[in-house]
């Protein structure tokens, strides 16, 4: 293997860790055999398998792993052994330099001259050597042949840097047994089918412009749709709840998060300040310039709604006061860390805070997690875990991590605690995870493909209304500092929309589905009756289309079926004689025919109750 830095010390150095190891020199020796010549990287294990970089004397793509299976294959079956050969400092520069490996030979010296080594190890496996420390089988006949596959190729920077030369490298899964590769391979390739970027391409839900910017979605029509029912979801959970709605700006002064202590804390997050300038006279008579003003792209809504609250006289009688907003939001997320809808750096937050006394707080949080137990039934969530999020007491720089307050961190987090064991729902504890200015309640969404995504959140906020100077006039006559619950349940329109693709595969229920209904007919002398379907179903607001005529009607159930499209009708002759339409629903192989009207009521009462399946009862 090539690599000191990748030797995988957070890995057990067990018998699978060995396998991939090995594999790895393994691999670089059949595209050695393959390619003559290529010069070497690194090559570690990983998670699931290997990789290894290349500079290639010729390309090799994913049509060339059948051969360089069958060598690899042959190696093993060979049962090569590996041998260790450890060199001082500069009998293993010298034979880097035998082996004429450039890239080696940098990071050698990195390892002797900066980390101070006395020496480096070498593994020969066959014609094979490598710069490696370990460790390996002891021969090739202890790597399962068929426990390992091939997976794609990619472009990666020598050492992760973009300003280095761009390497060919090769990615392999790895396991003990076939059975377990056979598994892993199909649930990878389950989760690329329903990976949220490529269905928002085939779906037309986003698209990511660079001439927009990384992290900046433009959300297209059919996605436009899936967010907007979203919202109206959210919005009348919330009418219902007893949340008045705001609107706020999407910037502010400056000198506003340093009053709230985003800045402090939240700083490297933020997208750096829009400063007004104002020309001044210097001491020396010159002008100059200073900046008269800095503005901020908020990175949250809460600073917003604090001065909503704080827009007027407030009394005890006034709280529970919930405001609640779908407010847009800037965080200047890290290059590497942006990825299509999941993390982004503008986002649209299912956003609001809940303004309440002491004794408000348990009653409060009950609510709104039974709120958010009613929106995943609704959405068919059923897999996901709580976790309760708490600072960290012992953390040596707990004080620019959290406010300093231990004792409403205890009180807080046992309030929390509480809520959770009355309510009866198993939680995980995560330390170090809360929000810098209280603990919180965090919902952790397992993918159908396995992958966990924190979603929604509730939090308990006891320091930001202090330092925000919000208070209401108690029963005694005093002023009081309110608490504030930060509550997201749909977290934002990007991560929400995210995981809802992938949690259907594409395949929304009605309710929620960008086309709710697409008529094909079976030939053109049937469209006249199908746009008058199309018109009546659009008079109930129902997303109602007819295909173009000049497909054929397989095609053009192809095609809806590959849109998927939750309901596509046919229309024919039969249909039109009989007044009728024949129902072809998304992943079903049966049709059912049916009056328009029928068709018309069951859809009406599928979409208003929002049921995840057609309600033919």
């Amino acid at each position: 293997m090539a690599s000191f830095e990748h030797s995988g010390e957070d890995l057990d150095h067990d018998e699978l860790y060995k396998i991939r190891h090995s594999l790895a020199h393994v691999l670089a020796q059949a595209v050695l055999e393959l390619r003559p010549g290529s010069t070497l990287g690194f090559g570690p294990p990983i998670d699931d398998g290997f990789y290894y970089d290349f500079i290639l004397t010729e390309p090799l793509t994913e049509e060339d792993f059948p051969e360089l299976t069958r060598r690899m294959k042959k190696v093993i079956k060979k049962g090569q052994r590996f041998y260790r050969e450890d060199l001082p400092a500069d009998e293993a520069l010298a034979r880097i330099d035998e082996m004429s490996e450039p890239y080696k030979r940098e990071y050698g010296e990195e390892l002797i001259d900066k980390h101070g080594l006395n020496g480096l190890s070498f593994y020969r496996n066959g014609p094979f050597l490598d710069m490696c420390e370990g460790p390996h089988v002891d021969t090739t006949k202890e790597i399962p042949r068929d426990a390992f596959k091939l997976r794609s190729v990619a472009g990666a920077y020598w050492r992760g840097n973009s300003d280095n030369v761009m390497m060919t490298r090769i990615y392999a899964w790895a396991f003990l047994d076939q059975e377990t590769l056979d598994a892993h391979v199909s649930a990878y390739e389950e989760a690329q089918a329903r990976d949220h970027k490529k269905l928002g391409r085939e779906l037309g839900i986003f698209k990511i412009d660079n001439d927009i910017g990384r992290g900046l979605p433009l959300w297209l029509p059919n996605g436009t749709v899936v967010r907007d029912e979203l919202e109206k979801l959210a919005k009348e959970l919330e009418f219902k709840a007893g949340y008045q709605r705001v609107a706020t700006p999407h910037l502010a002064r400056e000198s506003l998060y340093h009053t709230t202590g985003h800045l402090p804390y939240y700083a490297e997050d933020m997208y750096p300040p829009m400063e007004l300038m104002d020309s001044v006279e210097g001491d020396d008579g010159s002008e100059e310039q200073r900046v008269k003003e800095a503005y901020r792209l908020r990175p949250m809504n809460c600073p917003h709604h604090h001065k909503v609250f704080d827009a007027q006289p407030r009394s005890y009688r006034d709280l529970p006061l919930r405001l609640a907003e779908y407010g847009q939001v800037y965080r200047f997320e890290d290059s590497g860390a942006v990825s299509g809808l999941l993390r982004v750096r503008g986002m649209c937050m299912n956003d609001a805070h809940i303004y309440c006394t002491k004794e408000q707080i348990k009653s409060e949080f009950k609510d709104v997690i039974a709120m958010y137990e009613e929106a995943y039934q609704i959405l068919g969530i059923e897999d996901y875990r709580i976790r309760l999020s708490k600072w960290d007491s012992d953390d040596e720089k707990g004080k620019d991590k959290y406010v300093d307050a231990p004792e409403q961190w205890a009180e807080c987090e046992a309030i929390l605690a509480e809520v959770l064991d009355e309510i009866g729902l198993p939680y995980e504890v995560g330390i170090g995870e809360a929000a810098f200015y209280g603990p919180k309640v965090d919902i952790q969404f397992v993918t159908v493909t396995g992958r966990e995504e924190s979603v929604s959140t509730v939090q308990l906020d006891f320091a930001m209304p202090g330092r925000m100077g919000l208070s209401y006039v108690g029963p005694d006559g005093a002023e009081h500092v309110p608490y504030c619950i930060h509550r997201a349940p749909f977290s934002t329109h990007e991560r929400m929309v995210a995981f809802l693709m992938e949690h259907y595969a594409g395949a929304f229920p009605t309710w929620l589905a960008p086309v709710q209904v697409q008529l094909l007919t079976v030939s053109e002398h049937f469209d006249d009756y199908a746009d008058g379907v199309v018109a009546r179903l659009r008079g109930h607001m129902v997303r109602a289309e007819r295909a173009p005529s000049n497909d054929t009607l397989p095609k053009k159930i192809r095609q809806g079926t590959t849109a998927k499209i939750p309901n596509l009708l046919i229309v024919g002759e039969r249909e039109v004689e009989e007044g009728t339409v024949t129902l072809r629903r998304y992943g079903e192989k049966q049709q059912t025919t049916m009056s328009v009207d029928e068709f018309e009521a069951k859809l009406l009462t599928t979409i208003a109750e929002r049921r995840l399946h057609f309600a033919l009862d």
